[in-house]
């Protein structure tokens, strides 16, 4: 699916939250230091898009925050073993500039020595939950490593974001995230650790319908929009939330890593004729819930 040079949309963004919205939490930005966002900023020149937004974790939050957005949840992701510590840490940081305004996940990599105890560290720093993304880290949801962090999210009732769709892919990657994941594999996890709060971001792309019935048959599964709404991957069939269980579904921009308007896809819920109390659920009730925001604010 991503492929070098893929169009940057160059569409007018707004300054604040679209006119008439409820509030709104962005359950899905990215934040990394300074050394590794630059690097990130390469690998997608040259294998997916230019990057609209190019801030650091710092700016990119405040943009948010200014914009009118009431909450931010931050994520990265260790690309490496023996790097989360120095990640963690510069998260907690980054996240004591904001008191109140940001939630901030804990990185670890599958397999690394001390994948528990890094965690425990994390949480015990005010890190609510935990990110990985499968088709960096090239891990096998269902491999013995992953139980580590499997047991310490469930165990600490912290929740956990995996990108563990097969979507958007490249051959830039170490691995094919087609052999690596699927909706199958992931409600294999589900039945396993069946009190771990779960998100699979971008609506599972591409299993998509799949997923939607999977939120409808496990409670403890969520899902985010992130990037589903901009109409800029090709999709077999337009995304209609009117079908998705939507207290199960909550509002992500992927921020700032994305090649259009910061508000592009909240100006496509704005129009999309749901009622009020499904764009309550999308935009803050869901994300409340999953990351337990009111019992950290």
């Amino acid at each position: 699916m991503l492929r070098p040079h893929l169009p940057s949309i160059d569409d007018k963004e707004g300054d604040h939250v679209p006119e008439g919205l409820p509030p709104v939490v962005d359950a899905h930005i990215h934040i990394f230091p300074e050394n590794l966002f630059s690097a990130i900023w390469t690998w997608f020149d040259e294998n997916a898009w230019a990057i609209r937004y190019r801030l650091t974790g710092s700016q990119a939050i405040e943009s948010l925050l200014l914009r009118g957005v009431a909450h931010v949840v931050a994520l990265q992701y260790a690309h490496k073993p023996g790097i989360s510590r120095k990640l963690n840490q510069y998260m907690i940081k980054t996240c004591g500039e904001f008191p109140g305004l940001v939630t901030g996940l804990a990185a670890v990599f599958p397999g690394e020595v001390d994948a528990g105890e890094i965690l425990k560290e994390a949480f015990d720093g005010g890190l609510n939950g935990v990110k990985l993304h499968a088709h960096v880290q090239c891990f096998d949801m269902n491999g013995e490593p992953m139980d580590v962090i499997y047991n310490a999210c469930q165990s600490a009732q912290k929740p956990l974001v995996m990108h563990a769709g097969r979507e958007p892919k490249s051959t830039a990657y170490a691995c094919d995230p087609y052999q690596i994941c699927s909706a199958e594999k992931l409600e294999r996890v589900l039945k396993a650790y069946p009190k771990l709060r779960l998100c699979v971001p971008h609506l599972g792309f591409d299993e998509i319908s799949t997923y939607r019935k999977l939120t409808e048959k496990y409670d403890t599964l969520w899902l985010d929009t992130t990037m589903m709404l901009a109409d800029y991957f090709p999709l077999k069939d337009p995304i209609r939330l009117q079908g998705f269980r939507v207290e199960r579904v909550m509002y992500g921009s992927d921020f700032p890593n994305i090649p259009y308007a910061w508000d592009r896809e909240l100006k496509w819920l704005k129009a999309s004729g749901l009622p009020l109390e499904s764009l309550e659920w999308i935009l803050k009730k869901s994300a409340t819930a999953f990351f337990s925001l009111d019992e950290t604010e």
